[in-house]
C-alpha cells in the first residue's frame, strides 16, 4: 500500500524547467576578504587524486555566534612545485568581513589535503577540526583561546590512507562522539596509472586502483579514540567511498551511515543500536542504479525532502549518469525518485560532488543544491561536448513536490567546483553558500533571495555531546511539520553549518518546536517567535 502512495504521490512531480526567480545570489568573495585559491598539485602527469578537489567547512571555532570559514588545500605532487607551500587556511568572521587567521590559529596544514569535518568531540564547549589528507589525517583539538593544537597521532585517529570525507557521530548511543573515516583507493604516486580515451591521455577511473576500507573509531572518553572497523562491521577493504552522511533513517533512535561509493555498489550501513553495523544497500534499493550499476558516487546528503519525517538521500554521480534522490519508504527501503522529481534529467550532463538540503527561498521547502564540474581539463580532446567548467545546479522545491532549476548567473557561472557548504554566513536568516573549485578560487555566495520568514535552531546538549549529534527537531508552523536531524558531517568532503535552520514562508510565528535530544528525552517548547536564532539547551 506505501509504496502505491509513493506512486501516486509522484504523480504530482513536473517535468524539470527554470524556477520562477524569487531573487538571486551574489558572489562576494573579494568584497569579504577571502582569498583562498586551491592547488591539486597538477604537473601533466596525471595523477590520480588531483581532480578530487577539497573541502570547506563552516564552523563557530571562537565561539562568538557566527560563521568561521575553514577551507582545505591540496599541496604539491611529484612534478609540481610551488614557490610558497599551499596549506589550510582559517578565516575568522569579524562582523561579515574574514580575516584570515591561519597563523594566529595554528591550522595551516601543509599536507596534500582533501576533507574535513566539525564537532567538540571532547565536550569541553569548543568546537574541534578533523582534517582528511593523502597521508596522515589531522585532529586540531581547539584550546578555546583562539589556538588549535594537532592530537591525531596522541588521539589514535591519524590514518594514512587517502581518506576523503569524515563525519563525527555518537555510533553507540553511549554519549561520546565517535569518527567515521571514508579512505578512497590505495594510491601510490610511484605506481600511479596511466589511462586513455583512444589516444589522449585521462585520469583512470578508481576501477584502476585497489580499494580501501572506511575507519570507525570509537571514543573511549579520554580524548583518545579505539579502531573499531573490523568490530563495528563496517570492514570492507573492497569499497571505494568518497562521501558520507549520517542520520537516524530507520527512526529507532540511533545513528546510521550512508557513504556515496565511486564505481562500488553504495553502502547503507544500519545501527542496531549498540554500535554493530550491518551493510544493507542492496536490500535497501541505494547500492546501485535502476540499471543494476554501481555508479560513480561522489557526495551524498541527507534529508525529510518530502516532508514526512523520513530521512532521504540525495547521491551526486558521475556524468552521463543521473544523481540519485532516494524516498525513504519507511526505513527498510527506499525508491529512486530522481527522475520523476525533476533532477534526473538535468543531473545527465554534469559530474556533481558537493550537495546539500537547504531551503534557500525559506518557503518551507527543502531546495537541493549541487556543485558541478568535469576531472579532466582535457575532456574536449576525447568528448567534444564535455566541458571541463560546468554550471553549478540549484534546484528549488516547488508547492507541488517537484523541483526546479534555478537559473542565476552567480550558481550558473561554469566552474569545476568540488565540495560545497551552506550557512547563514550573513546572520540575515537566508542560506549563504562556499564553494571550492579544482585548482581555482574558493567562491563565497550571498543569498539575497525573497524575504520570508525563518527561524534557526542553535541546540546545546548535555556534556560530552554539547554538540547535540544525533538530535532531532520537529517543528510546526501554519499546520506545517517540518524535520530536521543534527549531524556531524554530510555532503563531499565538506561541512555546513551545524544549526539547524527553517525556512517558514509567511508563517509569522510556530507553534510547536519538539526536540528529541540525543539520549531520547524530549522537549516541546510553544508559540516561538521568527525571524531569530534561538539557543535551545538541553534541560
Amino acid at each position: 500500500m506505501r509504496a502505491f502512495l509513493a506512486v501516486a504521490c509522484l504523480g504530482w512531480l513536473a517535468v524539470n524547467g527554470a524556477a520562477a526567480q524569487v531573487g538571486s545570489f551574489t558572489d562576494i568573495t573579494k568584497a569579504v576578504g577571502v582569498d583562498f585559491r586551491h592547488v591539486n598539485g597538477h604537473s601533466g602527469r596525471k595523477y590520480f587524486i588531483e581532480p578530487l578537489g577539497s573541502g570547506v567547512a563552516l564552523l563557530d571555532y571562537d565561539g562568538d555566534g557566527d560563521l568561521d570559514l575553514y577551507a582545505v588545500n591540496g599541496a604539491a605532487l611529484p612534478g609540481a612545485e610551488y614557490a610558497t607551500p599551499a596549506r589550510n587556511a582559517l578565516y575568522r568572521n569579524d562582523g561579515g568581513r574574514f580575516v584570515d587567521v591561519t597563523d594566529a590559529a595554528g591550522v595551516g596544514d601543509t599536507a596534500y589535503g582533501l576533507g574535513c569535518a566539525v564537532a567538540d568531540y571532547d565536550g569541553d564547549g569548543h568546537v574541534d577540526l578533523y582534517v582528511t589528507n593523502y597521508g596522515p589525517n589531522v585532529l586540531y583539538r581547539n584550546l578555546g583561546d583562539g589556538t588549535f593544537e594537532d592530537v591525531a597521532r596522541a588521539a589514535g585517529v591519524a590514518d594514512d590512507a587517502l581518506s576523503a570525507s569524515c563525519a563525527f557521530l555518537d555510533a553507540d548511543g553511549d554519549g561520546l562522539l565517535d569518527l567515521y573515516v571514508v579512505n578512497y583507493v590505495q594510491f601510490d604516486p610511484a605506481t600511479n596509472p596511466v589511462c586513455t580515451h583512444g589516444d589522449v591521455i585521462a585520469y583512470c577511473t578508481p576501477k584502476a586502483l585497489a580499494g580501501a576500507s572506511d575507519r570507525l573509531y570509537r571514543s573511549r572518553g579520554d580524548g583518545t579514540f579505539e579502531d573499531v572497523t573490523e568490530a563495528s562491521g563496517v570492514y570492507l577493504p573492497d569499497s571505494k567511498g568518497l562521501g558520507v552522511t549520517t542520520g537516524d533513517l530507520d527512526n529507532d533512535g540511533d545513528t546510521d551511515i550512508f557513504v556515496a561509493c565511486d564505481t562500488t555498489p553504495d553502502l547503507l550501513y544500519r545501527n542496531d543500536g549498540a554500535g554493530k553495523y550491518e551493510e544493507r544497500g542492496l536490500f535497501a534499493a541505494v547500492a546501485i542504479s535502476r540499471e543494476a550499476m554501481a555508479y560513480g558516487g561522489m557526495g551524498v546528503a541527507s534529508a525529510d525532502f518530502d516532508g514526512d519525517g523520513w530521512l532521504d538521500i540525495a547521491v551526486t554521480n558521475f556524468q552521463d549518469q543521473t544523481n540519485f534522490m532516494h524516498r525513504n519508504m519507511g526505513g527498510v527501503y527506499f525508491q529512486d525518485v530522481s527522475f520523476e522529481a525533476g533532477i534526473g534529467a538535468a543531473s545527465l550532463p554534469m559530474l556533481g560532488w558537493g550537495v546539500d538540503f537547504a531551503d534557500f527561498d525559506n518557503d518551507g521547502r527543502l531546495d537541493l543544491f549541487v556543485a558541478n564540474g568535469h576531472l579532466d581539463d582535457n575532456v574536449q580532446a576525447y568528448d567534444p561536448l564535455g566541458e571541463y567548467a560546468q554550471p553549478d545546479s540549484l534546484f528549488i522545491a516547488q508547492p507541488d513536490g517537484s523541483f526546479r532549476a534555478f537559473d542565476d548567473p552567480a550558481i550558473t557561472t561554469p566552474r569545476p567546483s568540488r565540495g560545497a557548504a551552506a550557512g547563514d554566513i550573513d546572520e540575515d536568516g537566508d542560506i549563504d553558500l562556499v564553494v571550492t573549485t579544482l585548482g581555482g578560487p574558493l567562491v563565497v555566495l550571498r543569498n539575497d533571495m525573497r524575504v520570508r520568514h525563518w527561524l534557526t535552531l542553535s541546540l546545546v546538549g548535555k556534556a560530552p555531546n554539547v554538540g547535540a549529534l544525533g538530535a532531532r527537531v520537529r517543528l510546526t508552523a501554519n499546520g506545517v511539520t517540518q524535520t530536521r536531524e543534527t549531524h556531524g558531517g554530510s555532503g563531499y568532503l565538506s561541512h555546513s553549518d551545524a544549526r539547524l535552520h527553517f525556512g517558514l514562508g509567511a508563517a509569522s510565528s510556530v507553534g510547536q518546536v519538539e526536540i528529541t535530544w540525543p539520549d531520547g528525552t524530549k522537549q516541546t517548547l510553544g508559540p516561538t517567535p521568527v525571524d531569530r536564532t534561538l539557543v535551545v539547551a538541553q534541560p
